[in-house]
């Protein structure tokens, strides 16, 4: 059931694959894919504690502004997210097949767990209401668009949650989810992507974070090249970058992320490959004045980040560029301009 090129070592730093029967995912659209919001993989909505963090976190890039109070439960965590992909993937399953659908869905508790690889001990329901409370009292504000409408906003995670049936022993059995506005509306203009299955086998925060932002960027072309200083400020990591810097090293050797390695290049960079590819230089690389005269246009940004982002938009154009580097100045103008 693991994707293309997936990692399936056994090592310590992958969590088993609790469930891998036939029946991985046992709920209503059988096989569901796992989806993601394209939105909370490009910024930091999640914190990557290990334990509650109650700090407000503030974020800003490229246009975008992201505040995201927690309650006094904490901020929800990158694990909880695991509630709203499966959500997610619920949605997108049904409506490719036809059926209607609302934000309001009806969950089996014990199908979230087995689709998501977690246990199914008691303590894993107590984990997940927890997880639940925590959705539910994480408030974002934004402007960041879903579909094709931008606003300024404020809304919780989820917008409600109810524990519908319990077992005799007072396990959740069924639960009742409301998702936010803005969230559904992701589901509805498709803004979501594939994830590998083995996403939900990576035990650090971290790496879970890091998958994100390299699914989201690096998609079907053979690479993505980032700066530590970028892939820090969009990880919403707290650590020093020093500290980010060495948890980086060491998920390079590691080298468990589904469908991507790592490696860390001059220039304080990190180059993500896509797995089962020859490594090839990226076609049509930029000439270096390109790449100045994109630093003139766009004052204080991070240009490899620019590259990548124009890289991913000019994927999706049904016509390649004549040239790439006034394709790629041409885009840097237009969009600092817009914004």
């Amino acid at each position: 059931m693991s994707g293309q090129g997936s990692v399936v070592s056994a090592g310590s730093g992958l969590l088993p694959n609790r469930h891998p029967t036939a029946d991985f995912f046992v709920c209503d659209i059988f096989d569901a894919a796992p989806k993601d919001d394209l939105g909370s993989m490009e910024h930091p909505i999640f914190s990557l504690s290990t334990k509650p963090d109650r700090r407000i976190l503030s974020y800003a890039h490229n246009g975008i502004a992201v505040e995201v109070t927690p309650s006094v439960r904490g901020r929800a965590t990158i694990h909880d997210k695991d509630i709203l992909i499966y959500c997610i993937s619920q949605l997108m399953a049904a409506a490719n097949a036809g059926r209607e659908i609302s934000r309001t869905l009806q969950l089996k508790a014990h199908d979230l767990l087995v689709a998501t690889n977690r246990d199914t001990s008691g303590d894993a329901y107590a984990r997940l209401k927890e997880a639940f409370e925590r959705l539910a009292g994480t408030r974002v504000t934004t402007n960041m668009t879903t579909g094709e409408t931008e606003t300024t906003t404020g809304f919780g995670l989820i917008e409600s949650w109810e524990i519908v049936r319990r077992s005799r022993g007072g396990r959740m059995v069924s639960v009742v989810v409301t998702l936010s506005e803005w969230l559904y509306r992701a589901v509805l203009s498709k803004s979501v992507l594939t994830l590998s299955r083995d996403y939900f086998r990576l035990r650090k925060p971290l790496e879970r974070r890091v998958y994100e932002l390299v699914r989201k960027h690096c998609g079907r072309q053979p690479s993505w090249r980032v700066s530590v200083a970028t892939l820090h400020k969009k990880s919403g990591s707290a650590a020093p970058l020093r500290v980010f810097r060495a948890a980086l090293r060491k998920m390079i050797a590691a080298d468990h992320l589904p469908d991507y390695s790592m490696a860390e290049e001059e220039g304080d960079l990190i180059r993500f490959t896509r797995r089962g590819q020859v490594i090839e230089p990226l076609e049509a690389p930029l000439q270096p004045e390109t790449l100045e005269a994109a630093r003139a246009l766009a004052p204080g940004a991070d240009v490899y980040a620019l590259e990548a982002e124009w890289r991913h938009w000019a994927a999706a154009q049904t016509q390649p560029a004549k040239s790439p580097d006034k394709a790629f100045l041409g885009w840097v103008r237009r969009r600092f301009k817009d914004g």
